[in-house]
């Protein structure tokens, strides 16, 4: 049996901007399942990456509830959410943050030092093994304006994953990509997601979408829809995959 490991139950988030109201979410009702691998996609404006954000807690929302992990995220301080989001959240975003200062492969085990749930050893063992895994072992000690647009989000993947966290929040992870890195970077997300990472990811692209079991139309702050397309068991489903998913999105009135 499935185990809901994130929830929104009326959730709403306003900006208020010059006086005015900006109702970017309004009641958004929302379960993701541990394992789950789902994508939110809508027009520029609809509140995708306002949606992850607030769901993951680095935005708080106005009113109704967010429950990670079976806690109300909305009931926690500053530290204590601090600390889900460190242990608990990874993150990959459109860019690349990385520190200029480090090597690849000290800004992959920084998370994990910070953490502290684990021996700098395990710490750094893991971190190789998740960059031979993610196939970047050969630029550990690379500085980050010496590897390609795709190694670097790999690395992003890994420092991500350092935690072992219970879910990943990736926000147009490919946006910044060509179509070979994207390939790539969305090759090591279904990895992750078969071995049994929970994968919650904002984009635009109906090609990374068709990589999601699920897909989820935002408009204007509101779900329009649900597309199921169930998990992708070979790489050649792709094209069928994203006609299917076209098509829907057609319906949708995208």
């Amino acid at each position: 049996m499935s185990k809901t490991v994130l929830e929104s139950k009326e959730l709403c988030k306003t900006y208020i901007v010059d006086k005015y109201s900006n109702n970017v979410l309004q009641n958004v009702d929302f379960k993701l399942e541990e394992g789950e691998f789902v994508s939110i996609m809508g027009p520029s404006g609809s509140g995708k990456s306002t949606l992850l954000y607030t769901l993951s807690g680095m935005d708080k929302l106005t009113s109704g509830k967010v429950i990670f992990d079976g806690v109300d995220i909305a009931s926690m301080d500053h530290k204590q959410l601090a600390d889900i989001r460190l242990n608990k959240m990874g993150f990959v975003f459109q860019q690349m943050y990385m520190l200029k200062k480090l090597c690849i492969f000290d800004n992959i085990i920084l998370p994990g030092y910070q953490a502290s749930k684990s021996s700098k050893d395990e710490i750094n063992d893991r971190a190789r093994k998740l960059m031979q895994n993610l196939g970047i072992e050969d630029i550990a000690n690379n500085e980050i304006f010496e590897v390609s647009g795709g190694q670097l989000q790999r690395a992003c993947i890994c420092r991500a994953l350092i935690n072992s966290p219970k879910i990943l929040f990736a926000d147009e992870p490919t946006g910044a990509l060509n179509s070979k890195a994207s390939a790539e970077v969305m090759n090591e997300l279904r990895k992750a997601n078969i071995g049994g990472m929970t994968i919650l990811m904002v984009t635009h692209s109906e090609k990374v979408a068709a990589s999601s079991e699920r897909v989820i139309f935002l408009v204007d702050g509101n779900i329009k829809g649900e597309l199921k397309l169930g998990r992708q068991e070979d790489e050649n489903e792709g094209p069928i995959r994203e006609r299917i998913l076209k098509n829907w999105l057609d319906e949708m009135g995208w």
